[in-house]
């Protein structure tokens, strides 16, 4: 007989003295009830709960409409008016500057159809404040110095005409320069530059050829006649009526261990009278 085949005469609900009890305590898998649902998450809940977010920083704050902007700077912190005017000049400033570069290539380049047609235009543009040459490279430099002399008639207070002496003004130069560490390019080239343009302007008989001559007449008179005026205390007392130029050549003499011969003499080129203009004679010229 089973041990767990209960007597058939024992009370009911009761087991025979050799039953094995099942427990009472056990429920049966039917009865194991399912875990309750976790509470609603509210807004008053701690932080710390959040679940894990790798991508967030804990020291990155959190996007803020409230954050002030950074500061602009250049011509943005200019208002809308000024950014309008600084386009403006610099667009000016990019087309002179495109309009002066073009103008000396066209002067220095070999004849073409834009040069033929506007030549002249270009010759006033250029000439001869921005006369391009490459005398640096030239494979006979000077020899000679050239000296740049003028004199004036000056009208006085009491109305009588008085010439001056020579004024050597090359020797000023020279002198400006001399022991200066940092020269003036003006005292430097200014005059050698004028001179040089007046020459290659004029025929032997010192006359102009061409508009080009006039013009280089009429820049050495200017250059003259201002010299004259800041230079000279003399002057300063009348009026420039007219001025006359001149120039010395002097053959630079040849080192000890050459066999040439130079003359030592200087030889001068006297150009005319050039009556001055009003502006001119009245120092409107600067």
């Amino acid at each position: 007989m089973n041990a767990y085949d209960g007597d058939s005469n024992a009370p009911n609900g009761q087991a025979g003295s050799g039953e094995a009890r099942r427990p009472e305590s056990v429920p049966g898998p039917a009865e194991v009830s399912a875990p309750a649902p976790a509470p609603a998450r509210t807004a008053q809940q701690d932080p710390t709960d959040a679940p894990y977010n790798p991508s967030a920083t804990p020291d990155t704050p959190p996007p803020s409409s409230d954050r002030p902007a950074p500061p602009r700077t250049g011509v943005a912190a200019l208002s809308p008016r000024y950014q309008v005017g600084a386009a403006l000049a610099l667009a000016f400033v990019a087309v002179a500057a495109c309009v002066h570069l073009g103008m000396v290539f066209l002067s220095v380049a070999p004849a073409n159809t834009v040069t033929k047609q506007h030549g002249k235009a270009i010759e006033e543009w250029v000439y001869p404040e921005f006369e391009q040459n490459w005398r640096l490279f030239a494979p006979n430099p000077l020899q000679q110095d050239i000296a740049i002399q003028v004199r004036a008639e000056v009208r006085m207070k009491d109305g009588g005409i008085e010439t001056t002496g020579w004024n050597d003004l090359s020797a000023r130069d020279g002198e400006a320069i001399d022991g200066s560490l940092l020269p003036s390019h003006t005292r430097q080239n200014e005059l050698r530059r004028a001179w040089e343009f007046l020459v290659a302007t004029h025929g032997a008989d010192n006359r102009p050829v061409g508009l080009r001559g006039a013009l280089s007449e009429q820049y050495v008179r200017r250059i003259a006649v201002m010299r004259l005026y800041r230079e000279d205390p003399t002057i300063r007392e009348g009026t420039i009526q007219s001025v006359q130029v001149r120039s010395e050549t002097t053959n630079v003499p040849p080192p000890t261990w050459s066999d040439e011969q130079v003359s030592d003499k200087p030889v001068y080129r006297q150009l005319p009278w050039w009556t001055v203009t009003e502006d001119e004679a009245a120092r409107g010229v600067r």
